[in-house]
């Protein structure tokens, strides 16, 4: 144990300055701006990255970052499961719900095949899908161990999307005055299309306390389908080769262990078995958690290769994102919910 420590623990001090670092500037965000655009983990990926673009890290230092990526993301997305409150999808009503499901599950198909006509390898399309169609950040952080992407690909694709996601709370409230939408109605659009919650307050609430609420609640039924949809890629992206089927059947070997840690932290909140004075530490701890994952996945990744990478990612996002929006307009309009 204690070789242990004296490998990680270098490694994972630096993820938590740079963490540390990336939430104070968040703070200083909401200070400013009265919300934070920027989300501390965004912060957190970029600064990682900046450093390990200009400053030679030592070899000593890459067993805890190694660490800090791997196994402290899959342990906070094991605790993001007491965020779930399942019978929440009940509140939103049998339309409001199709609605949501459908822009989410056409929106990732959609999204997909957009990322591979613009030339992206077959991971990278589906985090920039699960990205936009979900909850950005986190829903790339969670899928990514599942399908096993490339560090490059995981931080490539949170950087470009985190930025656009910016330029989509500035400019989605054009749309009310261009297309017509009641506040409730755009409420519903910001909901469906902006990528975090954060975002989603900063997009809705100064427009009006009511697109506010119902932006809030749209986004907060659209998080809970990540647990399927990550469940879905963790069958799909299993492994299949002639070792692994002679092998024992393991349960985890088709769903990764913290996949079902989720899950069932999901169903004891859903139950009442969680209650939310435990619940509300286990869920900031988790973010903290996913914060210093991110910095750590910065730390191994140089801006130069994301370049490289960057403009059939910008294409691909930003092509997402208008299938989002359209698909939601044409519900929000023509599909007789969320009216006036």
């Amino acid at each position: 144990m204690k070789d242990w420590l004296i490998k990680h623990i270098p490694g994972v001090l630096l993820s938590v300055v740079i963490a540390v670092l990336a939430v104070l500037l968040q703070a200083l965000e909401g200070a400013v701006f009265g919300q934070p655009i920027i989300e501390g983990l965004v912060i957190a990926i970029l600064l990682g990255m900046i450093v390990r673009t200009f400053w030679r890290m030592p070899e000593r230092l890459l067993p805890g970052i190694g660490f800090s990526a791997k196994q402290m993301l899959e342990f906070a997305i094991v605790l993001l499961g007491v965020s779930i409150d399942l019978p929440a999808l009940l509140k939103a009503g049998p339309i409001m719900l199709l609605s949501i499901v459908m822009v989410v599950f056409i929106g990732i198909f959609a999204s997909t095949q957009i990322g591979r006509l613009f030339g992206l390898n077959p991971k990278l399309a589906i985090l920039v899908a699960c990205g936009n169609s979900i909850c950005g950040n986190s829903a790339i952080a969670a899928v990514a161990p599942v399908i096993g992407a490339d560090k490059k690909d995981v931080a490539s694709s949170i950087a470009l999307t985190a930025v656009l996601g910016v330029v989509v709370v500035l400019t989605l409230p054009l749309l009310i005055s261009v297309v017509g939408l009641s506040f409730y109605q755009y409420g519903v659009l910001a909901g469906m299309t902006v990528y975090a919650v954060p975002q989603v307050l900063a997009a809705t609430y100064p427009i009006s306390t009511i697109s506010g609420d119902v932006g809030t609640l749209v986004k907060l039924v659209r998080v809970l389908l990540l647990g399927p949809v990550v469940l879905f890629f963790a069958l799909r992206y299993r492994d299949t080769s002639d070792a692994a089927r002679q092998a024992k059947f393991s349960l985890s070997r088709f769903i990764p262990w913290f996949i079902i840690g989720f899950i069932l932290l999901a169903v004891a909140r859903s139950v009442g078995a969680i209650p939310g004075a435990v619940a509300d530490p286990l869920r900031e701890v988790s973010r903290q958690l996913t914060v210093v994952a991110m910095a750590a996945l910065g730390l191994g990744v140089d801006i130069r290769t994301v370049r490289q990478v960057g403009r059939p990612v910008a294409f691909a996002v930003i092509g997402s994102l208008l299938v989002l929006i359209t698909l939601s307009l044409v519900l929000i309009k023509f599909a007789g919910i969320a009216g006036a």
